[in-house]
């Protein structure tokens, strides 16, 4: 009988790998968790990725080593991913752990992503053992919406809602602001800030006028600002502020979402958030184009007034949009000020269609 390629360290190691890739952030990146043991199966140092521009799970960890005195030579790392190959906003792992000077390591799944996979490979080739499959099923379904998007080569899509407790966006004599509190509004302003480019429809835009910039907590605009993306055929004024004066303001004439995906992918966005209003929002969704759902919802009643989605085409609760509850990277729910944020992800089942119509 063949032996067990992993050792009940290296088991153990994944495990606490995959909890701390629940630690990090969905977006533009995967979630990643990762381990260093030493030869007796000792954790010398654990990191994970924190999202868009932060080190890598394997950089955090070897930096965490670095930190504590942790001479890392000849150990084994364990990874919930393949250790990319490439140079994007960070260097590539699998160079950082040659230099590193690392003897072995363990990964879960697969690179997905063709410009950031062959990290094994290298690894290899540097003489370092290198094994995988271990906690693949776990680690793979943590990324699974991520894994769809990248295989269909389009950004990681965020659909946020703010709504009332009956789901309404704005009152029956169309006020909406503010439906939610400032704490909300301040916790969706860091949302902002994560993404690559945040989107609307021109209705939306033409009737609140947004603004759809990142702002920090004193109210000014964050240094980094995503690209702001209207989509839809009506002219927007020469002088809405979504135009701003700094050239990141893009209007995408058609109404296809699968589309707008392709050419947003196209401009090197990696990470859309969708912001309104209801027929863009429930365009994305009819589409099974939407890989996390942010919603806020404040602890007041309207009774009537706009609904948060229109145009799903779900006519009888069996084909109803089905989703599940995302309790990794920062929870499924979570008191913001007086307004509940839940965070949700597609059924797997949904998934699976989404990926073999694609």
């Amino acid at each position: 009988m063949p032996a067990d390629p992993f050792t009940p360290g290296e088991v153990s190691a994944m495990d606490r790998a995959l909890d701390l890739a629940a630690r990090g952030v969905r977006g533009a990146n995967p979630l990643v968790g990762a381990v260093i043991l030493d030869a007796d199966g000792a954790t010398l140092a654990t990191g994970y990725h924190r999202g868009a521009g932060t080190p890598h799970a394997e950089a955090d960890a070897l930096a965490n080593a670095r930190a504590a005195g942790a001479d890392v030579t000849g150990a084994t790392m364990v990874v919930t991913l393949e250790p990319c190959n490439h140079t994007g906003r960070t260097g590539p792992c699998s160079q950082a752990i040659i230099n590193a000077g690392l003897g072995r390591v363990v990964f879960a799944v697969g690179d997905p992503n063709d410009a950031a996979a062959g990290g094994a490979a290298a690894l290899r080739a540097a003489g370092i053992d290198v094994a995988s499959g271990l906690g693949a099923g776990p680690a793979a379904e943590l990324n699974a919406r991520w894994t769809a998007a990248t295989a269909e080569r389009r950004p990681f899509i965020t659909l946020k809602l703010a709504s009332s407790l009956d789901g309404r966006i704005a009152a029956e004599d169309g006020s909406s602001q503010w439906i939610t509190g400032p704490e909300a509004r301040r916790d969706g302003q860091r949302l902002r800030a994560r993404v690559d480019a945040i989107l609307a429809g021109t209705g939306t835009v033409i009737a609140d006028n947004p603004r759809l910039t990142a702002r920090d907590a004193d109210g000014g605009e964050s240094r980094r600002q995503p690209l702001r993306v209207v989509v839809g055929r009506r002219q927007i004024p020469e002088d809405a502020a979504v135009r701003g004066s700094d050239g990141r303001f893009l209007q995408l004439a058609g109404h296809d979402p699968a589309g707008v995906a392709a050419d947003l992918y196209g401009r090197g966005v990696r990470h859309v958030l969708v912001e309104g209003g209801a027929t863009v929002a429930g365009a994305f969704l009819q589409a099974g184009l939407v890989d996390e759902l942010v919603v806020y919802t404040a602890p007041l009643l309207l009774g009537a007034g706009t609904g948060s989605v229109t145009g799903l085409g779900v006519h009888t609760l069996a084909d109803a949009s089905r989703w599940r509850w995302d309790h990794a990277a920062g929870g499924a729910t979570a008191m913001v000020g007086d307004d509940l944020r839940l965070r949700l992800e597609p059924e797997p089942a949904l998934i699976r269609n989404n990926a073999k119509d694609a």
